[in-house]
C-alpha cells in the first residue's frame, strides 16, 4: 500500500474540504480517466483496491496512472477510552480530493474495457465519481 517514507510531522489538523481542485483536475497523461464530483478521504486500502481493479480488468494490456498520493495521516484512539489524555495515534493514511480531481488515469485499452474497468475502479471508492475521455483535437494541417 502507499504511504510516505517519512513526514515532517507524524500527526495532522482534519482541515476542510471547501472548494474545487483546479490542481490535478484534466488529464494529463492516459487517453481516459476517472474525476471526483464530491470532497472526500481515499484511504491507501480503497486506492490499492482500485488499482488492482482497474489492473485486473485490462489483463496489464493498458498503462495505469495513480494521480492521488495518501500522504495525510489519520489518528484513532482505542475503543472505550474515555475522553481526554490527547491525540490518538497515527492509524492509516488517506488523500484529500475535492471535486474535480483526476484520480486515475488509463492509457492502451479500447472505451469499453476503459469504461468498465473505471467502473470497477469507482465501485471501491466512497465518492461519487465520472468517466473521462480525452477528446484529441484533429487538425487538418495541408
Amino acid at each position: 500500500m502507499l504511504s510516505p517514507k517519512r513526514v515532517k510531522f507524524r500527526k495532522r489538523f482534519k482541515g476542510r474540504t471547501t472548494g474545487l481542485a483546479h490542481r490535478g483536475s484534466e488529464i494529463s497523461f492516459g487517453t481516459y480517466g476517472l474525476q471526483t464530483l464530491e470532497p472526500g478521504w481515499i484511504t491507501a486500502r480503497q486506492i490499492e483496491a482500485a488499482r488492482v481493479a482497474l489492473t485486473r480488468h485490462i489483463k496489464r494490456g493498458g498503462k495505469v496512472w495513480i494521480r492521488v498520493f495518501p500522504d495525510k495521516p489519520i489518528t484513532k484512539k482505542p475503543a472505550e477510552t474515555r475522553m481526554g489524555k490527547g491525540k490518538g495515534s497515527p492509524e492509516m493514511w488517506v488523500a484529500v480530493v475535492k471535486p474535480g480531481r483526476v484520480m486515475f488515469e488509463l492509457e492502451g485499452v479500447t472505451r469499453e474495457i476503459a469504461e468498465k474497468a473505471m467502473a470497477l475502479a469507482a465501485a471501491k471508492m466512497p465518492v461519487r465519481t465520472k468517466f473521462l475521455a480525452r477528446e484529441e483535437a484533429h487538425t487538418n494541417a495541408g
